[in-house]
This record gives C-alpha cells, sequence and structure tokens, in this order.
C-alpha cells in the first residue's frame, strides 16, 4: 500500500479484528460490511463468520453478492432468515422501525454465537453514520455489538479506498439501504410491497441508471435519480412508465431534487425520549 495513511488505516483496522479473538460479521453486501469481514476473515481466519440475513428487506442481488465475496475470499459464510417482518412493531413502520429490524438481527446473530462459540459480534457502520436517524444503532449498543470502521476513525472516502487497495469487487459500489427504507413511516411494511420495490429498482438497474431509490407513495413511484441520468429517464420515459406501472404503481414521478440517501428522513424532527421509554433515538444514532 503506497499511502502511509491507508496502511495506517488498515493497520488499525486488522488489530482490532484481531484483538476480538473470534468474531461474527454482520454483512449485507455494501462496502461497509463487506471490508469489515474481509478484514476480519485476513485478521482472523477461520475464527472469522460472516453472517447475513436473507429477510425480504434485503436485494436479492445483495444477497448473491455476499455469497459471491465469501466464496471468492474463502470466508466461512452463513446465511440466516430473521423475521424482523412477523413483529408489528417493525411491520407498522414507525420512525424507530431500524432498532426493531436490528434488535431482530442481532438476536439471530447472538444466537449463532452462543451455539458456535463466538466471542464478539461486529457491523459495518462508521463515522459518517453518526449524522443521520440510525435507531438501529441503539440496537447495537444495546447487544454490545462492535463496529470496527467507527473505532478506527473510518469514513466512507476511507472505507472505499481501502477496499479498493484490498481489491474488493465492490468497492464502488452505490450507497445502499434495506428496502423498507423506501416507504414513508407510518406506511405499514408488508412481503409484498417490498417485493414491488425491488422489482421496480431492479428495473431502474436493468435500463442503466447507476444510483436511484424507489420511493413508494402509495399508488405513486417517486422515483430518485442521479441529475445526470435526468436525460436517460426522458429519453426512456415510455419504457420507464410502462415498466414501472407494471409492478403496480399508478404514476411514475422523478424527483427532480435528485437521489438523496436517507430522504425520508427529512421529513421527520428529531425525535424525543418518550415518557416511560428506556431508549432514545436521537438522530446521530
Amino acid at each position: 500500500m503506497k499511502d502511509a495513511q491507508l496502511q495506517a488505516k488498515s493497520d488499525a483496522l486488522l488489530a482490532c479484528l484481531h484483538g476480538m479473538d473470534s468474531v461474527i460479521v454482520a454483512l449485507s453486501g455494501g462496502v461497509d460490511s463487506s471490508l469489515v469481514a474481509y478484514a476480519a476473515y485476513r485478521a482472523l481466519g477461520e475464527r472469522a463468520l460472516a453472517v447475513t440475513s436473507g429477510s425480504e428487506s434485503l436485494k436479492r442481488e445483495d444477497l448473491d453478492l455476499t455469497r459471491k465475496l465469501t466464496a471468492a475470499w474463502g470466508m466461512n459464510h452463513l446465511v440466516i432468515e430473521t423475521p424482523e417482518l412477523d413483529n408489528p412493531d417493525y411491520a407498522r413502520n414507525p420512525i424507530d422501525r431500524c432498532y426493531y429490524c436490528k434488535t431482530t438481527l442481532y438476536d439471530g446473530l447472538l444466537r449463532v454465537a452462543r451455539e458456535r462459540g463466538i466471542a464478539t459480534i461486529a457491523n459495518g457502520a462508521n463515522l459518517d453514520d453518526m449524522g443521520d436517524h440510525r435507531p438501529g444503532m441503539v440496537a447495537g449498543k444495546e447487544f454490545r455489538v462492535r463496529s470496527p470502521l467507527l473505532e478506527c476513525g473510518f469514513r466512507k472516502d476511507d472505507i472505499r479506498a481501502l477496499s479498493a487497495a484490498y481489491g474488493l469487487p465492490n468497492a464502488d459500489k452505490p450507497q445502499a439501504a434495506c428496502l423498507a427504507s423506501r416507504v414513508p413511516y407510518g406506511t405499514p411494511v408488508t412481503r409484498e410491497l417490498l417485493a414491488r420495490i425491488a422489482r421496480a429498482e431492479q428495473i431502474l438497474g436493468e435500463m442503466g441508471f447507476s444510483q436511484y431509490r424507489v420511493r413508494h407513495h402509495g399508488d405513486v413511484a417517486r422515483l430518485e435519480l442521479v441529475p445526470q441520468e435526468f436525460a436517460l429517464a426522458i429519453e426512456r420515459h415510455a419504457e420507464l412508465v410502462q415498466a414501472i406501472r407494471a409492478c403496480g404503481y399508478a404514476f411514475v414521478a422523478v424527483d427532480l431534487a435528485g437521489f438523496r440517501s436517507g430522504s425520508l428522513n427529512h421529513a421527520i424532527a428529531e425525535p424525543r425520549r418518550a415518557e416511560g421509554d428506556p431508549r432514545k433515538y436521537p438522530s446521530a444514532c
């Protein structure tokens, strides 16, 4: 590695993971968790296990990617099913939905850790995650989940740079989030709805869009695209409208504000601690 700063980041991350003795890494296929998983395998070998939730909220392409990555590395990988959609607190889609999702995930990972005698559970949280509404990080604290990238001071640019230096094929993978994040808070999340959104986003990918979201608003699909690709949407508008309507939407709209990660969070005020509720959901959680 030519960059001394990047080498120092790599050394710190590997040392952090080596100090865990054994670890489960929650692997989603995104660049953050992929870097942690790969580094864990480098640091701990057979004492590192990648675990992926194969629930309906994860795109099938990302599930397939986790399998390909771990197979290429030779890393142990386990896919589990997490029943967050069976939890009414998750399905009703409150502003702390992510808390219930991560609680279900970490509960499943904890069971695997106990069964296999693994000491630590780790995720891909990093410094750039601290500026958004992320109730899932509260669940991580409750389950004592480690965040090696956060502990070692990684930001997204560091993560992409080190992933590229390691030769990870998804180093430049666009930002991703669970499919439920496309649904406005208060709109119930169902398997059928997640499947509809997944199909609509698959269409955008097949049509050549690079970074996108299909935000669900009843019978309206609000497409978030990078502004540089608005011209592509206009050029293929008839085909695009027909394909998205076939997914079950009556109207197809392109958001002129363009792609914004977590855009549905902009509509909520900073949550306050509820009386009698032991949890707190700060916007920087």
